[in-house]
């Protein structure tokens, strides 16, 4: 194998299947990249047996002649050393590597010799079905995550809880997660025939975040009974999935309500952000909200020892009962109105104990459900 590439082009790519390299990895030819040289540019591959990222690097880029290979081939480089050498090169790299996997990097004057791996070693993509998939945006995808993932449990207790559950029906892809103690759900309306459910890693499902963060392009997603890719022309990301059944959430979600007010999202947002400087010594961040009449809200939170903090708020709107007194975790209120892009939010209720049902105002694809806690 040999080539030659733009710097910046390359170490662009090498950080980005680093992601999923781990030193802590059982199989040692996981703790390296995979790199592959043919007639259509490079494809660098990175591992750790949980999350899989390909990055296709075609020879030119944006009109520019980014890549020359001489020669094709395989070769797979410790990713530590490859990252480390390549990012303190001055200019364009010519790496070759011969049968023996001996690689050399050079750079100007300056000549890395590197120990390599067999790439015939390396593990195998997981085989996905090309008609079994459906298209979102980047940017969608991303918000969809965005609006869910954080109410997935930290706990492996229940490790299905662990994940955010992708489900088809009727074109319509709902990604739900919950911890038992708040539940996100997000739809969105897509262009498929195809139906069914499948549990994707929280953790996997951020680290997507991050690698097409600075992409918006078009994401193909194909879901295998052991796996799930999203995958643009130039990225992919492989992902397992959790094994399991996803509780049935539907029940959860109250259909009516004896108390519903209308606040503006920002304003209530700073306003529990507030409250929570006085709540942080409690376990569940108790955040006290206090409805006495039709036209405001009482956020309330107190410290044993600090003191305590109270704050009226206006109601734009409320219908139902007029007097309601609730506490709930301050934390879990601040990232269900975080994941809210409207300027009005609707709470509404079911008495003191009951969970309270977060929706965006003209918007009926989302909603978050929080449940109450004790005063004491």
């Amino acid at each position: 194998m040999e080539f030659k590439i733009n710097n910046d082009y390359f170490n662009k790519a090498i950080s980005e299947v680093s992601k999923a390299v781990s030193s802590r990895t059982t199989l040692p030819i996981l703790t390296g990249i995979k790199i592959t040289a043919d007639t259509e540019g490079l494809t660098l591959i990175g591992s750790n047996s949980d999350i899989v990222i390909e990055r296709n690097l075609p020879s030119s880029s944006d009109g520019e002649n980014m890549l020359e290979v001489f020669k094709k081939g395989s070769v797979v480089i410790s990713a530590k050393y490859l990252s480390e050498i390549t990012k303190k090169l001055p200019g364009d790299i010519y790496l070759k590597a011969n049968e023996n996997q001996s690689v050399v990097i050079q750079s100007d004057e300056i000549v890395t010799k590197l120990n390599g791996l067999n790439a015939e070693e390396y593990p195998s993509l997981p085989e996905v079905h090309l008609s079994n998939n459906y298209k979102m945006n980047s940017d969608d995808l991303i918000d969809m995550i965005k609006q869910t993932v954080f109410a997935a449990s930290k706990s492996e207790t229940r490790p299905v809880l662990t994940g955010v559950n992708f489900s088809i029906e009727e074109s319509v892809l709902t990604c739900v997660a919950t911890n038992s103690n708040r539940l996100a759900l997000k739809k969105y309306q897509v262009e498929t025939n195809l139906s069914g459910s499948f549990i994707v890693p929280g953790s996997s499902l951020i680290e997507f975040m991050r690698l097409f963060a600075s992409y918006t392009t078009e994401i193909d997603i194909y879901a295998t009974e052991t796996n799930i890719v999203f995958k643009s022309n130039t990225i992919s990301l492989y992902s397992r999935l959790i094994e399991g059944v996803y509780p049935n959430v539907s029940g959860l979600i109250p259909e009516q309500s004896s108390t519903v007010i209308t606040l503006d999202t920002i304003q209530l947002l700073k306003g529990i952000d507030r409250a929570s400087l006085f709540a942080s010594e409690w376990r569940n961040n108790n955040i006290s909200l206090q409805v006495t009449d039709q036209s405001r809200i009482k956020i309330y939170s107190k410290a044993s020892e600090m003191g305590q903090i109270e704050e009226t708020q206006y109601i734009k709107n409320i219908s139902g009962d007029a007097e309601l007194n609730i506490t709930l975790d301050g934390n879990f209120m601040m990232d269900a109105l975080k994941a809210i892009k409207e300027d009005e939010v609707k709470l509404c209720f079911n008495g003191s104990m009951r969970p309270i049902l977060v929706l965006p105002v003209r918007n009926d694809f989302q909603l978050q459900l929080i449940s109450p806690v004790r005063s004491y």
